[in-house]
């Protein structure tokens, strides 16, 4: 029994010297990634976005649109590491931004865009820390919309909120989009010279027209959604909408759903999908349960 207790001593000596090891080698490779992306940045970055990452690179003096301050961890720090490693590989316009930022596909690797931006995490002022930038989100079905609208530059680095755009959803049915006139509030200056996609925004206001904007979520004709008293109860818009300041490009799948009916029908009981009809009584049944609210149960509320 001693020899036992003794060979279970020395084992957990050995597992503990093996997790030791592997938090070091561990720290030494995050910070070996983060050397190496320094001299990546250094080679080719540095000549636009500036030798401390604050945009003043000699290259950019001519842009209309100069290089974000990439050390401002007011911006920078909400946004996902994808984005930049997007960005990197695949230039500005892969986000929405100015051509001006070039694409390096074919003179890096993910991996290496993957160190440069490792790097840039260590520059920023109030410090980054990884929870601050949650992944990347793809909806299904997004649409084509006329203009490439990033909520995730918009909503995620900005922090526009919701209702400055989406104005009418305080008092109203719907939501609402924001007039042309509002939007180029911001991009009479911002972007106006060197962004296509901004360019397209100037078109629409110089012709005089709205944006026709692609619809994504829609219910169905025989119901009724009030967004104001939902507004006013302080549903944040990503309980239905999701989160919409990680999204590159919105979509939402609120059409028949076949195979989920199908799965109904013969005696399963799978989770009500999104803005269906059940998706949106569980809801109410937890705030009143929860919050003690008053949400509405009954058919006429939604069906009148």
């Amino acid at each position: 029994m001693r020899w036992f207790a003794g060979a279970g001593s020395l084992a957990l000596v050995v597992v503990a010297a093996v997790l030791l090891r592997g938090g070091f080698t561990a720290g030494a490779g995050a910070d070996r990634d983060v050397a190496a992306g320094q001299a990546l940045y250094a080679r080719g970055c540095a000549p636009c976005h500036g030798r401390g990452a604050k945009g003043d690179g000699a290259s950019a003096a001519g842009f209309a649109t100069k290089p974000a301050d990439l050390t401002d961890g007011r911006l920078v720090n909400r946004l996902p590491d994808e984005l930049f490693v997007r960005v990197i590989m695949d230039g500005g316009p892969a986000m929405g931004l100015a051509p001006t930022m070039p694409p390096f596909r074919g003179n890096l690797n993910e991996g290496q865009a993957r160190q440069i931006v490792a790097f840039l995490r260590t520059l920023a002022q109030p410090a980054f820390r990884p929870e601050m930038a949650g992944p990347l989100v793809t909806p299904a079905h997004a649409p084509l919309q006329p203009i490439f609208f990033n909520h995730v530059i918009h909503a995620g680095s900005f922090q526009i909120a919701c209702q400055y755009c989406h104005a009418d959803a305080r008092r109203s049915e719907y939501a609402g989009l924001p007039s042309v006139e509002r939007c180029m509030g911001c991009h009479k200056i911002i972007g106006a010279q060197d962004n296509p996609e901004i360019a397209k925004l100037h078109d629409f206001a110089r012709r005089g027209q709205p944006i026709p904007w692609v619809r994504v979520f829609k219910m169905p004709e025989f119901t009724y959604f009030p967004h104001a008293p939902h507004v006013r109860a302080l549903v944040a818009c990503q309980t239905c909408h999701g989160p919409v300041e990680r999204m590159r490009v919105v979509g939402a799948d609120t059409g028949p759903a076949l195979l989920h009916d199908l799965k109904i029908l013969v005696g399963f009981k799978p989770a009500p999908r999104a803005l269906t009809m059940g998706w949106c009584i569980e809801c109410h049944r937890e705030q009143n349960a929860t919050r003690g609210t008053h949400a509405p149960l009954d058919c006429v509320t939604c069906h009148h």
